[in-house]
C-alpha cells in the first residue's frame, strides 16, 4: 500500500400507453398497455397508467360537452416523492388530501373563429391517485365543450410548497384520441412564482405554422426563458442568459488567485450562462464565487433518481476525495521514488485519512474507494487500465507513442507537414531565431533507407505534433512557478510502409531568458544509453504538452465550452415546439451542470487543471489564446477538420467523399462512419420540415437563433468570414450535423478513453516538472542524470499528489452512467406518434448498430496495425454503445460528464 506520507442501476418497466377509440363521440375509451424496458428517465416509452386511467365515458347529461381525463406522471426525487422536507411536507400532504395539488388548464390550439379571441381555458384540479416504483400519478377530470377543438397546450400551477418533477401528461377523452405532452421539467411552487408553467403538446410547428391560439403562449414562454438580464439568478429559475468567464479567479481570497476575465477584446472566449452574482471587492470585473453554481432549473439533473451518477460523483471527487488525497501527503512536491511505487496505486492503494466523507465516497465510488475494515482505514485503490493490463511496458515504446497520435485519447492534433524548413511565426526579436533545429540532414539520416526529404514531403509521409508557437510565449511565465517547467515543442513522424508512424525527432525550445539566448535542442531515437534516456525525457515533455492541450482544447474548449452558447441560444430563441429545438434537445442536455462543476473545481484558480496540468496557472489564459487563433465553427465538422490538418483530401469516389492521408487512422475511419450516420438522420429530419429553401430564410426563430450564436454566444468572433450562412436546408443540415457531432462523437473520442490511456500516468504525464539535463546543466545535475537516469525521469513526472488526483478525476470522467443515453439508441417520447420520424430514426438506429459490427471487424483485422496487434488496445472510443463504467466505448447523445 502506498502511503503518501511514508516515502522520503436500476431499470424500470413501464407500459406504452396507447389509447384507442371505438365508436362515435359518445364512445368509451380503452387502454391497451405494452411493456417495454426503459434505460433512462427522459427516454420513457410509456407509462404505468393502467391502474390509474380507467374507461373514460363521455357525459351524456349535456350533449354539447365531453368528459376528458388527464394523467400527470410525477417522478420521485432523491428527497422524496416531491422533494418535501419538514413543515412544508406536512402542508403538502394536507394539500393532497384536500385535492388542491395541481391546477391544470387546457389551452385550445385555435382562437375562436367568430371573435378571433382565445377560447376560455378548461380548468381542473389534479388529485394524487397512484404510485408505482419511483413515479406518482395525479389525475384530473375535465368537462370540455364540443366546440373547444384541438388541445394545443397545457398550463400547470403547482399548489404544493415545493417544486416537483413532472415527466409527462396524457389526456384522453377529447375528439381525436389521446394527447401526449412530454414535460420532463421541474414545476416551481406557486408560492415561489405565481406564473403557471406551460407545456405544448407533442407536435412540432415552425413559427409560421403556429396554431392561432398558441402564438402568444409561444412568444411569452421564450420571453420568460430569456429573462431581462438583471438580478442574481435563483435556483428555481429557468432563465438562460450570457456572461463572460469572470468567475474563475478568487481575488478577494488572495492576489495569487486573481485571474483575467475570459471573453472580450483582451481574452476572446465563448460565453457561459449568466448567474448574476455580486462582483468581488478587489476586482469589479470579476464575479464572486459560490459553492453552488446556478444553472437553469431544467439543466440540473442531480436530484432526480437515475441521474445522480455523473454530477454527484464528479462533485464528490472534487470536494471530498481530492482534499483527502492532498491531506495524506506531507510534501505535495514529492515524486515517486521508483516505478514499483507507481504500481502500488493499483495493487495496494493509497491510505486516506479517516473522514466522514470517505464513507460517502465508498458508496458512490465502489470501483475506487475500498474500506479496509480490519484496520479501520480507507484505501484508494485504482483498477489497472486496460492499456497496462494488455502490455505493461507499452508506454516505454516508440511505436505505441506514435500509434496513440492516431488511436489514443487525443487523435485530433496530428497534422501533415506541408512546408520545409519548419519555421516559427512568432517574433524572432522576442522569442529567438524562427527556423527549427530539425534539419534536412538529420531527417534523412533517419529515413534514408526509404526515401529523401523532398519525396517524403511530396508523398505526404511526414507528420507533426506542433506545440511550439502555442506554448513558447508562456515558457518564461510558467518557469517562475514552483515545481514545473515548460518548453515549446515539435515532434516529427514518418509514415512507414506498414501504415504505422515512426517518431523521427523531438525539438524542445526555450526562448531567451535572464540574459541567456534562445535554447533549442533536437532529440532522436538512438542506440547509446545517454541518448536513449534523453529521448525518453523529451517524450515525457511532449506528452505533458499533448495532455495539457488535450484537456484544455480538444476536450474542454471544443466540446464543453463551445457548446454552452448553443444551449443558451436554443432555449432563448427556439420554442419548445420548434422542430429544431426537439432535434437538438437530446444533444444539449446535462452539459451546463457539468460545465458549472468544472468552473467550480476543475478550471478555476488553483483547481485540478492548474494543480496538475501544463501550463498550470496560465492554463485558461492559454485556452483563450488558442480559441482566438485556432477555433472556427466550420472546422469542428470532422471532414473539414481532417482536411484542414492535411489528414484527408476531398475525393468524390472515396468512401465518405474523403481520401485519408493515413489509411489506417482509427479516429478518422470510425468517426466518419458516425458523422455520415448523423448527417443522414439530420438530412431526413430537416428536409421533412423544410422542403423549400425559403422556409429556412423566413423562419424568424431559426434566424434569431443562428444570429445569437454568432454575435453573442461566440461574439468575440462575430465578424469572422468563415461562419456558415443559414439560407437553405443544406446550410441548416451542415450546422446541425456539426453541433451533434461535437456533442456526441467528438466528445466521446476525447473523453471516455482518458483513464485507459492516462490512468497509468507514465504513458501520458500531465505535467513535466524538471528541465532537460542538457539545458544549462550544473555538475550535480549531470552526475545525477548519468548515475540514475530513472530517478531523473521520475522527478520529471507528476508528483505523487498530482498523479493520484488526476487518476481519480480521469477515472470518473471516463465512466459511463448506468442510465446513459446513447446516440440513436432510443427515440425521444415527443416523436413517438410521428410515423415518418419514427421511420427515419429506426434507420439511424439501425445504421449505428451496423457501425458497431464494422468497428468490431476492424479491430480484428490484422492488416490494420494501428488498432490490432500484440498487446494493442483496440480502438473502441467511437463504438456507439456501451455498458456502464469505464469501458472505452460508447457515444452518448450529449456531453453528460
Amino acid at each position: 500500500m502506498l502511503n503518501l506520507k511514508s516515502h522520503s442501476s436500476h431499470q424500470i418497466l413501464l407500459p406504452n400507453y396507447k389509447p384507442y377509440i371505438s365508436g362515435g363521440r359518445n364512445a368509451s375509451f380503452a387502454v391497451t398497455p405494452t411493456f417495454k424496458s426503459v434505460r433512462k428517465r427522459e427516454n420513457i416509452r410509456g407509462r404505468r397508467v393502467s391502474s390509474t386511467i380507467k374507461a373514460v365515458k363521455t357525459l351524456n347529461e349535456n350533449p354539447t360537452t365531453t368528459g376528458a381525463k388527464a394523467v400527470i406522471t410525477v417522478q420521485q426525487t432523491v428527497g422524496g416523492v416531491l422533494t418535501h422536507l419538514g413543515l412544508s411536507r406536512g402542508l403538502d400532504d394536507i394539500t393532497d388530501v384536500l385535492g388542491r395539488t395541481l391546477l391544470i388548464e387546457l389551452v385550445a390550439a385555435e382562437v375562436d373563429p367568430d371573435t378571433g379571441l382565445e377560447k376560455p381555458k378548461i380548468k381542473a384540479y389534479a388529485h394524487r391517485r397512484d404510485k408505482q416504483d419511483n413515479e406518482t400519478y395525479y389525475v384530473s377530470n375535465f368537462t370540455v365543450p364540443e366546440d373547444f377543438g384541438e388541445v394545443g397546450a397545457i398550463t400547470i400551477e403547482n399548489e404544493h410548497h415545493k417544486e416537483m418533477f413532472v415527466e409527462s401528461i396524457v389526456i384522453d377523452g377529447i375528439y381525436g384520441g389521446a394527447i401526449n405532452v412530454t414535460c420532463n421539467s421541474w414545476i416551481h411552487s406557486k408560492f415561489d412564482n405565481k406564473e403557471p408553467r406551460i407545456f405544448f403538446v407533442d407536435k412540432s410547428h415552425l413559427p409560421s405554422n403556429t396554431p392561432s391560439g398558441l402564438k402568444s403562449y409561444r412568444e411569452k414562454e421564450l420571453e420568460i426563458l430569456r429573462g431581462d438580464g438583471t438580478g442574481e439568478r435563483k435556483t428555481s429559475e429557468r432563465i438562460y442568459d450570457y456572461d463572460v468567464y469572470n468567475d474563475l479567479g478568487d481575488p478577494d481570497s488572495s492576489d495569487d488567485l486573481a485571474r483575467p476575465v475570459l471573453g472580450g477584446k483582451d481574452h476572446p472566449y465563448p460565453r457561459r450562462c449568466r448567474t448574476g452574482r455580486p462582483t468581488t471587492k478587489k476586482d469589479p470585473l470579476s464575479e464572486t464565487r459560490s459553492m453552488s453554481m446556478y444553472v437553469p432549473r431544467d439543466e440540473a439533473f442531480s436530484e432526480v433518481k437515475q441521474m445522480t451518477f455523473s454530477a454527484k460523483t464528479v462533485y464528490s471527487v472534487f470536494h471530498s476525495l481530492v482534499p483527502s488525497i492532498e491531506t495524506s501527503a506531507i510534501d505535495s512536491e514529492l515524486g515517486f521514488p521508483h516505478f514499483t511505487a507507481i504500481e502500488t496505486l493499483f495493487n495496494e492503494g493509497v491510505e486516506l485519512p479517516e473522514q466522514k466523507s470517505t464513507g460517502f465516497l465508498t458508496n458512490i465510488l465502489p470501483r475506487l474507494v475500498k474500506a479496509i475494515t480490519d484496520v479501520g482505514n480507507n484505501i484508494l485503490r485504482f483498477e489497472t487500465p486496460e492499456l497496462i493490463e494488455r502490455d505493461r511496458f507499452c508506454w516505454f515504446r516508440d511505436e505505441e507513442f506514435a500509434r496513440q497520435t492516431l488511436a489514443g485519447v487525443n487523435p485530433c492534433q496530428i497534422e501533415l507537414v506541408t512546408e520545409w524548413p519548419l519555421k516559427s511565426k512568432l517574433d524572432p526579436e522576442v522569442y529567438g531565431p524562427a527556423e527549427s533545429a530539425i534539419t534536412k540532414e538529420l531527417i534523412e539520416r533517419e529515413i534514408g533507407g526509404f526515401t529523401t526529404l523532398e519525396k517524403a514531403l511530396e508523398q505526404k509521409k511526414l507528420f507533426i505534433l506542433d506545440y511550439h508557437d502555442l506554448f513558447l510565449p508562456y515558457v518564461n511565465k510558467v518557469r517562475k512557478l514552483k515545481g514545473t517547467t515548460l518548453y515549446g515543442s515539435r515532434t516529427l513522424f514518418y509514415l512507414m510502409p506498414s501504415g504505422t508512424l515512426r517518431p523521427l525527432a523531438i525539438e524542445l525550445t526555450r526562448p531567451p531568458i535572464d540574459g541567456k539566448p534562445q535554447w533549442k535542442e533536437v532529440f532522436q531515437p538512438c542506440w547509446d544509453a545517454t541518448g536513449v534516456w534523453l529521448w525518453r525525457l523529451a517524450k515525457a515533455h511532449v506528452l505533458a504538452h499533448d495532455s495539457g492541450y488535450h484537456q484544455l482544447v480538444s476536450h474542454w474548449l471544443r466540446t464543453h465550452c463551445c457548446v454552452e452558447p448553443y444551449i443558451i441560444a436554443t432555449n432563448r430563441q427556439l420554442s419548445a415546439m420548434h422542430p429544431i429545438h426537439k432535434l437538438l434537445h437530446p444533444h444539449l442536455r446535462y452539459t451546463m451542470e457539468i460545465n458549472a462543476l468544472a468552473r467550480e473545481a476543475l478550471i478555476n484558480a488553483n483547481g485540478i487543471i492548474e494543480k496538475a496540468f501544463s501550463p498550470r496557472k496560465y492554463s485558461m489564459e492559454v485556452c483563450s489564446v488558442i480559441y482566438d487563433q485556432l477555433w472556427q465553427f466550420d472546422l469542428q465538422a470532422l471532414p473539414a477538420d481532417l482536411i484542414s490538418r492535411g489528414m484527408a483530401v476531398e475525393d468524390p469516389t472515396a468512401p465518405h467523399g474523403l481520401k485519408l492521408t493515413i489509411e489506417d487512422y482509427p479516429y478518422a475511419n470510425d468517426g466518419l462512419l458516425i458523422w455520415d450516420a448523423i448527417k443522414k438522420w439530420v438530412t431526413d429530419y430537416v428536409t421533412y420540415y423544410y422542403p423549400k429553401a425559403n422556409l429556412v430564410q423566413s423562419d424568424n426563430e431559426l434566424q434569431a437563433w443562428w444570429t445569437e450564436i454568432r454575435t453573442v454566444g461566440h461574439g468575440d468572433k462575430k465578424d469572422e468570414s468563415w461562419w456558415p450562412k443559414l439560407e437553405t436546408p443544406e446550410d441548416l443540415i451542415g450546422i446541425i450535423t456539426n453541433m451533434i457531432w461535437v456533442a456526441s462523437g467528438h466528445h466521446a473520442a476525447v473523453n471516455f478513453g482518458q483513464y485507459d490511456f492516462a490512468g497509468y500516468f507514465p504513458n501520458r504525464p500531465t505535467i513535466a516538472r524538471t528541465n532537460m539535463p542538457t539545458e544549462d546543466p550544473n555538475d550535480s545535475e549531470k552526475e545525477e542524470f548519468l548515475k540514475r537516469p530513472e530517478e531523473f525521469l521520475l522527478k520529471c513526472f507528476p508528483s505523487q499528489v498530482q498523479a493520484t488526483i488526476v487518476m481519480a478525476i480521469l477515472d470518473v470522467l471516463s465512466s459511463h452512467s448506468p442510465d446513459e443515453e446513447y446516440l440513436g439508441e432510443t427515440i425521444q417520447p415527443y416523436w413517438k406518434d410521428d410515423k415518418y420520424i419514427n421511420a427515419i430514426f429506426e434507420q439511424f438506429s439501425g445504421r449505428l448498430k451496423e457501425i458497431e459490427g464494422i468497428i468490431d471487424a476492424r479491430n480484428e483485422d490484422s492488416s490494420l496495425k494501428n488498432r490490432f496487434g500484440a498487446g494493442v488496445v483496440p480502438y473502441q472510443l467511437l463504438k456507439p454503445f456501451s455498458e456502464e463504467g469505464v469501458t472505452g466505448m460508447g457515444v452518448p447523445n450529449s456531453i453528460s460528464i
